[in-house]
């Protein structure tokens, strides 16, 4: 199995800079926001993969259409204990555009 499709193999990358929209209710109301820090995903470059918590023992992350999204705003960084700074960004997300909720998981049994 090869291991270079998983999202925390992929480089970070910036984000680009965008205007701020000019009506910020009709934004409001017809995007949703999603925070976390932003990884380019590993092999299609229209999408992009956001980890609202990089240092959480329970990880998922979400995974948008470039596209779909309308804007992103740059929020405070985190800082792990050993002083690496992790971006964090708001990505307003257009309602009703299809996004994709990965979890992992340990493959076992089910007991019933």
């Amino acid at each position: 199995m090869q291991t270079k499709h998983f999202p925390q193999e992929v480089k970070k990358f910036e984000i680009e800079t965008v205007k701020k929209p000019k009506n910020i209710k009709e934004l409001k109301k017809n995007h949703v926001p999603f925070s976390g820090s932003p990884l380019q995903h590993p092999y299609n470059p229209k999408k992009v993969i956001l980890v609202p918590d990089p240092y959480s023992s329970n990880p998922f992350y979400y995974e948008f259409k470039r596209d779909d999204i309308t804007f992103a705003e740059t929020l405070p960084s985190i800082v792990d204990l050993e002083g690496e700074t992790i971006n964090v960004v708001r990505f307003w997300v257009k309602k009703m555009s299809v996004g994709m909720l990965c979890t992992p998981f340990l493959v076992e049994e089910m007991k019933i």
